[in-house]
């Protein structure tokens, strides 16, 4: 039997830590009432769905974040 193609494996350059998030202070952009959380953990940044916080965190470096947040500044991802 063939291998599953829906199996999740991060990529091959993947070089970012499985962060242990159990303790991590979670922060709102609406005053608590938004879907979505970040932490800063151990040098990078996590994300998550608040509404599900059980469900997968996103793991960003520094830069990563530094980018995602000055195209969010510029409009880049205003889909109005």
């Amino acid at each position: 039997m063939a291998e599953s193609t829906t199996q999740q494996r991060p990529p091959i350059s993947w070089d970012k830590p499985d962060l242990d998030l159990s303790n991590a202070q979670w922060q709102s952009g609406s005053r608590g009432l938004g879907d979505v959380q970040i932490a800063f953990v151990e040098g990078f940044v996590a994300m998550r769905n608040g509404g599900r916080p059980q469900s997968p965190s996103l793991i960003f470096t520094p830069a990563e974040w530094g980018a995602f947040v000055s195209g969010a500044r510029e409009g880049e991802f205003d889909l109005t």
